[in-house]
């Protein structure tokens, strides 16, 4: 009975209108005068002494003299600093056997961060203070193509695995700018800069990046390859010999510590529209560029 007489009363009641809206109770109230305050008297509504007419309020989180909620959490200083960090987005060999699997990366050819990202399936931001991949550990044991790989971060295992297969991995550092440029070449190149100069390592990522045993691109190497030897007969595999390989050539080719493209050199700037490469030719920016 209740639902029919509601249905009624829906049907004839009129349509929703400019003409029949109603303005809120509300605004029918005495409004604000900015002029006169609430009140007639002198004080404007703003009372008398103190920090509503002085306009002395205190300023936000003040807790009427007790210790702020703020100070009061413990603090954890193992944390302090760590948004300083350089961080290394992960990349797994599982991951990077299927992008070879797939035919993503081209494993005659130096694999590099700028073919990783060019696959499409890896991204890092430079805003986030992403330093490059992180070759990780998982798919180890599935792991099966011999590939020359460029990485800025490896654990010992990776090294072992791609090793045992025959192939050569290096680790090397980007600054940001460098980076830039290497995350998309193609963006970088529309811009008209420069191909930037790498810089060396920061203080704290000298000692990683000059270390044999990650294979760094500053370390000497003659103690590369004694680490070759040792990790091999660590993990018990025979090193296989590079010097009868068909891709030698490519295990041996390396960027300058401060070239971040193969076969263009610091200083460029590639025309895309004209298919043409421009050189410096003032002595100071060869000095700079070369230097």
């Amino acid at each position: 009975m209740g639902i029919e007489k509601a249905l009624k009363l829906v049907r004839t009641l009129p349509r929703v209108s400019l003409g029949n809206i109603k303005n809120s109770p509300m605004d029918q109230k005495k409004k604000f005068d900015l002029r006169r305050g609430w009140g007639k008297n002198k004080t404007h509504g703003r009372g008398h002494k103190g920090q509503g007419q002085r306009m002395t309020l205190p300023k936000l989180g003040f807790e009427t003299g007790h210790k702020p909620f703020y100070q009061r959490v413990p603090q954890e200083h193992y944390y302090a600093g760590h948004h300083l960090k350089r961080q290394y987005p992960p990349l797994s060999l599982l991951k990077l056997q299927r992008m070879i699997d797939l035919g993503c990366v081209n494993t005659d050819e130096v694999i590099d961060l700028t073919s990783i990202c060019m696959t499409g399936h890896y991204h890092f931001d430079v805003d986030k203070r992403h330093y490059g991949v992180n070759l990780t550990e998982q798919g180890a044991e599935i792991f099966a193509t011999p590939v020359c790989i460029e990485v800025q971060w490896a654990s010992e295992l990776v090294i072992a695995t791609i090793e045992r297969l025959g192939g050569v991995i290096m680790t090397r550092f980007y600054d940001p700018l460098s980076l830039t440029a290497l995350k998309d070449p193609e963006a970088y190149f529309k811009t008209g800069k420069p191909i930037p100069k790498c810089k060396l390592p920061p203080t704290d990522a000298v000692e990683y990046y000059t270390d044999p045993k990650v294979r760094g691109y500053l370390a000497d190497p003659e103690k590369i390859a004694e680490e070759r030897v040792a990790l091999a007969q660590k993990y018990g595999y025979e090193l296989p010999d590079l010097s009868q390989s068909d891709k030698l050539s490519m295990f041996l080719k390396r960027k300058d510590p401060r070239q971040i493209f193969f076969g263009l050199q610091p200083g460029w700037i590639v025309n895309l529209a004209d298919r043409k490469i421009l050189k410096p030719k003032s002595e100071y920016l060869q000095e700079y560029y070369n230097s």
